[in-house]
């Protein structure tokens, strides 16, 4: 029960206890004067009756006698009048049953007990004795009046009651409203949400106490913020660019890695090597500052290629080396962006008054792909003919790989058969475990959609999901999957998680149609969702919404790919997942490099201090495993595991 009912129940009682007091007092004391009163009735009744009797009772005429107490009676105070001569011998005797009316409840005359008063009066005719006149008042009377008091004085009690209790109540919660907003903070607080009070009680305990929790909300946040700060710089100083704050030579090589060789879901792509031509003679001709600036201008401009994907990674090889891949292919457009970029570059130079620079001022050497790659084998090919292009003094030249495989037979017919395998839902599920680091038991299985091919092979997401892009049907294919999944998780002994597109997460109509799909789902424990951390930082409102839909429905939530985004995990205090997977560039080689291995463990220690999981993706090796360990992962999702399997039917 809150303080503030505790205190209005409090008071309440307290006015109970005054009130059924003050009751008990009236009606005993009313008790007390109305037996005066019928005492005094009732001899005033005896006394008259005898003035006006005594002629007849000396002559002991009955007849009289009852006339005249029947006249009084009726008038129902009395329950009893006997008329007596002088030798106590009954004249005449008129008497009614003790009755009490069915209003005056039960309880009443049990608590409050009234024996009816019994006067008599000595009646003397012509100066002697002539009997007697007893007279005993009815109790059912003074029962009527005094339960009439007391209804009377509930009702008024009650009314007051309602009054002062609204009264009261408004009262105490106005100025226990701070209170309220502390615990608010507090809970706040216990979910690293940092909340402060700007405005202060009056009160002034209540103020000492919101000031207090203010300057404990505020050494919280300061510590946490510091943690966050000094892991940022961590982040810059291993792996980003000093100057242009692009990823550097080892995290841009990783990242390669992670996309192209391990999770192979990248599908079609171009890999670009942007050269600055001459750099050591520019340098030479306008100092280091000036050339600086014209490579944080490159950078700039790249930036603004790469966040025209989808997907990209962006970074710098070496002081005028540049790397981009993107799942852009269209040639044209790709020769427009760089041009323009050229021109930038060369605009900048210009104004630097650099006449003796020749153009183009950029080499720049590509290739496209599809399919599985090598990323070490598509560097050296740009590298290759980014020299060709510096050779030639060409702007780009481009090794079309495309040009070098097996192409699709038929791409028509390959685009009508994923739009079927979709809209038929005839998607071919794997599920890859996270296995707890102590337990070595599953925590999850994480789903894996494929589609299978004409050959009824499943084919790995980089061949089909640029098609599935390109038609539109990502967030279609994303509604396939959830609804398999439902259909078959109760077959499932580890619950299973369901990777949500940011197409699907930034759609409002798929949040609201996955809401109302798992609206009553029986078992929430085996349903997990997953959505990619540069989706989440695209969208972080409506994760962080979506994400306390699912807590409303104890359902998991969990960012995949996590602390490899440039733009921070500042986020993380807003979303508040479950769990963090921790991404497969900083894993993969984490044994033999120190950075690494304390990179990952500074991200380890500040999820666990929001009290989130956190997962290593890309584990084939038993020593990164008990590397893993020794700095508190909680489990390991990756190829010493086992390889993806089919989920059964």
């Amino acid at each position: 029960m809150s303080l503030v009912n505790q205190l209005i129940t409090a008071i309440f009682a307290v006015l109970i206890g005054l009130v059924s007091g003050t009751l008990y007092i009236m009606s005993d004391s009313s008790r007390a004067i109305l037996e005066n009163q019928l005492e005094s009735h009732a001899q005033d009744s005896a006394t008259h009756l005898g003035l006006y009797l005594a002629p007849y009772i000396a002559e002991e005429d009955s007849a009289t006698i009852e006339t005249a107490v029947n006249a009084i009676f009726d008038s129902g105070f009395y329950q009893k009048i006997t008329v007596t001569n002088a030798e106590g011998k009954i004249l005449f005797e008129k008497k009614t049953p003790p009755l009490i009316s069915d209003d005056v409840p039960e309880w009443f005359q049990q608590m409050i007990h009234i024996t009816p008063p019994s006067m008599s009066r000595e009646i003397t005719h012509q100066w002697r004795q002539a009997g007697k006149i007893h007279v005993q008042s009815r109790a059912g009377y003074a029962y009527e009046k005094l339960w009439r008091g007391a209804q009377d004085s509930i009702l008024l009690f009650v009314s007051l009651s309602i009054v002062c209790l609204l009264a009261i109540s408004s009262l105490v919660r106005y100025l226990l409203k701070p209170l309220k907003k502390v615990e608010d903070q507090a809970v706040a607080l216990s979910e690293k949400r940092f909340v402060e009070q700007p405005k202060l009680p009056s009160t002034r305990e209540l103020k000492y106490v919101v000031l207090a929790m203010n300057n404990m909300v505020h050494q919280v946040k300061s510590m946490f913020d510091e943690q966050a700060r000094n892991i940022e710089e961590l982040r810059h100083s291993a792996y980003q660019d000093s100057l242009t704050g692009l990823s550097n030579q080892r995290s841009s090589e990783s990242q390669l890695a992670e996309k192209l060789d391990y999770r192979d879901d990248f599908g079609h792509g171009t890999l670009l090597l942007v050269r600055l031509n001459n750099l050591q003679k520019i340098n030479q001709l306008i100092g280091m500052d000036k050339t600086n600036t014209v490579l944080k201008l490159l950078a700039t401009q790249l930036e603004r290629i790469s966040n025209q994907a989808d997907q990209s990674v962006l970074g710098r090889l070496s002081g005028a080396d540049f790397v981009l891949l993107t799942d852009q292919t269209d040639s044209e457009q790709l020769l427009i962006s760089i041009e323009h970029l050229e021109a930038e570059v060369e605009k900048q130079l210009r104004q630097m008054n650099i006449e003796e620079i020749n153009s183009p001022v950029l080499n720049v050497g590509s290739c496209t792909f599809r399919d599985k790659n090598s990323s070490k084998q598509l560097l050296s090919q740009v590298r290759l003919a980014a020299e060709e292009a510096s050779n030639e003094q060409a702007l780009w030249k481009q090794y079309d790989q495309l040009q070098n495989t097996t192409s699709q037979p038929d791409a028509s017919a390959w685009k009508e058969h994923i739009a079927n395998a979709i809209n038929q839902r005839q998607i071919f599920l794997q599920v890859q475990t996270v296995v707890g680091i102590d337990t070595d038991t599953p925590i999850h299985q994480e789903i894996l959609a494929r589609i299978l091919d004409r050959d009824g092979q499943p084919a790995s997401a980089g061949e089909f999901i640029n098609v599935v892009k390109e038609l539109g049907l990502i967030v279609e294919m994303d509604k396939a999957v959830i609804e398999l999944v439902l259909d078959r998780i109760s077959q499932n002994s580890s619950p299973l998680t369901i990777n949500l597109s940011r197409e699907a997460i930034s759609s409002e109509a798929f949040r609201l149609w996955l809401l109302n799909k798992i609206q009553n789902f029986p078992t929430p424990e085996k349903l997990l969702f997953e959505v990619d951390e540069t989706g989440v930082l695209n969208h972080t409102e409506e994760v962080s919404e979506f994400r306390k839909e699912l807590r409303e429905r104890n359902i998991k939530f969990g960012v995949d790919h996590f602390g490899v985004h440039p733009s921070g995990f500042a986020y993380i205090y807003a979303v508040q997942p479950d769990y963090v997977k921790i991404d497969g560039s900083l894993v993969g080689m984490i044994e033999d490099n120190p950075e690494d291995k304390f990179f990952v463990s500074s991200l380890i220690s500040v999820v666990h201090s929001l009290n989130i999981a956190a997962y290593a993706e890309h584990v084939e090796r038993d020593t990164q495993r008990q590397l893993l360990a020794s700095i508190e992962v909680d489990g390991t999702q990756g190829y010493l595991h086992g390889t993806p399997k089919q989920l059964e039917n």
